[in-house]
């Protein structure tokens, strides 16, 4: 089985059944692989062949999810673009990969022409008029001989390059067919699911659900870019069963002075990962909701599960405060991997809830490395096991419980300090809207643990009132010392908070 064979099935079992619903419109699974095979045949009349490079530049919508399958169907390769980036990042992304097509939204204004100028390419495909023009000219190609090998590469996705130059990260069609029939196994999806595209879909936090739900012939709904509001309300009118969402965003949501105004009874599960959560976030999430709550941890790499906190039966039958406290742990193993965490020569450490190490993963899920980057790829792995720089604890179930980025661990003298308890108590006060917390250099200390605090609209909270709240619940090494007020978090394409930003604006300051 292929990434195709994923829409050849859903087509077959499901032909008239509702496939997609962008923007007020529903098309049903025939309708929808009739014209990701127009698309691409347009495609493969313009010589696009399999092993090509196509990049999307879109939001989430019709034509994402058809220029996923349009390439899967030539045996190309799609790039997803992060449309946050600079037109000189995404020249990079382009140049590096040696795309040839771009698929563009006429939302991006002059940017998908000026990336075809720049990058080189040998054209771009607008939506709107010329999209739809696209479809009708498209001829279906010819019937496959046979499915694409499970080695064949499907995706590559480019890092936000916080280390350096961003790296293509390959995925091939085993990956991401093998992860999808994991998830499916995992969460129970099926026929019954309707997923909400509301995290991006060129961040594989969203991106994998495209072929897990339409393995099984659930529907999908489009969001093109998260609002809070615009989200609850899709909750409610589309009848939502089930997505994923990052930690920013669930955040958001259940502090929405609109939350309470509609209705979640369709939700039967919600996901959260890309990033740790506060437990007092989780807690909001579950009185808000009122549905399965489960965190994810993965990587692109891993594409992208790792763990879920998906509860033992044993651990089901526990009270419920005590059942969300294992809900707010990491996780235990993703069906598709074997995890470790190990210390710094390589052995694993005891099932304690105290010993810190680093996760170490492999199985056929794990992409076999970065686009054209050998020395990258040898960096990453030892021992054929993906080192993924999350530094975590692990307990007598085998649950994980990740503490920090082993880059964002903070060092104040002689002390290691994790980022995640900290913001955890800053989540507990009630002015706090979000928070992160990073580390300062400090010429007496090393680091100090510094903390950047955005209030709810309306909220007053003095820097003395929130280390004081903190005083009472960490210890002192614990305690930030540098509060810093943002108007808002600089964050990732996916919504994650990016502390690079945070800490690289402090150094500026001083």
């Amino acid at each position: 089985m292929d990434l195709w064979t994923t829409i050849e099935r859903a087509r077959d079992l499901w032909g008239p059944r509702p496939a997609v619903t962008d923007a007020g419109r529903t098309l049903t699974y025939a309708a929808v692989a009739d014209r990701a095979e127009r698309l691409a045949g347009w495609l493969s009349a313009r010589g696009v062949a399999a092993g090509d490079r196509v990049a999307a530049l879109l939001p989430n919508g019709l034509a994402y999810y058809e220029s996923y399958y349009a390439a899967a169907r030539l045996g190309a390769v799609l790039v997803p673009l992060n449309w946050r980036l600079t037109p000189e990042e995404l020249e990079f992304i382009l140049r590096d990969s040696g795309t040839e097509w771009l698929v563009g939204a006429d939302g991006f204004g002059e940017l998908p022409g000026e990336l075809e100028t720049r990058a080189g390419l040998r054209g771009v495909l607008r939506t709107g008029t010329a999209y739809d023009a696209a479809l009708a000219e498209g001829r279906r190609p010819p019937t496959r001989a046979a499915a694409c090998p499970p080695s064949t590469l499907a995706h590559l996705y480019y890092t936000s390059g916080t280390t350096g130059r961003p790296k293509g990260v390959m995925l091939t069609h085993g990956n991401v067919v093998t992860h999808a029939l994991g998830a499916v196994a995992e969460l129970g999806l099926s026929d019954r699911d309707t997923w909400a595209h509301v995290a991006p879909m060129f961040h594989l936090a969203d991106a994998w659900a495209t072929f897990a739900v339409t393995l099984v012939g659930g529907r999908h709904v489009m969001l093109p870019r998260f609002e809070a509001e615009a989200a609850l309300r899709a909750f409610d009118e589309e009848r939502v069963t089930i997505t994923n969402l990052v930690p920013t965003m669930l955040n958001l949501m259940v502090k929405h002075p609109a939350r309470g105004a509609f209705d979640y009874s369709a939700l039967r599960l919600l996901l959260s990962g890309g990033a740790p959560i506060a437990p007092e976030v989780v807690r909001a999430v579950v009185d808000t909701f009122g549905c399965e709550y489960v965190q994810t941890y993965g990587m692109t790499e891993t594409s992208p599960y790792l763990t879920l906190s998906l509860l033992k039966a044993h651990l089901r039958a526990l009270p419920p405060e005590e059942q969300l406290a294992w809900r707010a742990k990491t996780g235990r193993p993703f069906v598709t991997v074997e995890l470790r965490v190990v210390d710094a020569g390589g052995r694993p450490v005891p099932a304690d809830e105290r010993t810190v190490g680093e996760i170490e993963v492999r199985g056929p899920t794990v992409t076999p490395g970065y686009w054209r980057r050998p020395d990258a790829t040898a960096e990453a792995f030892r021992d054929g096991w993906l080192r993924t720089g999350d530094l975590a604890v692990l307990d007598h179930e085998g649950y994980v419980t990740i503490v920090d980025r082993r880059k964002d661990m903070i060092i104040t003298g002689g002390e290691n300090v994790y980022s995640t308890e900290v913001e955890a108590v800053l989540y507990l006060h009630p002015a706090v809207l979000e928070a992160a917390v990073y580390g300062e250099p400090d010429e007496v200390w090393g680091e100090v643990v510094a903390a950047a605090v955005v209030l709810r609209p309306g909220a007053v909270c003095t820097e003395a009132e929130l280390l004081a709240f903190c005083d009472e619940r960490l210890a002192a090494f614990k305690r930030p010392r540098r509060v810093r007020w943002p108007a808002e978090l600089p964050k990732t394409g996916s919504g994650k908070i990016l502390k690079r930003a945070l800490r690289e604006a402090a150094q500026v300051s001083g």
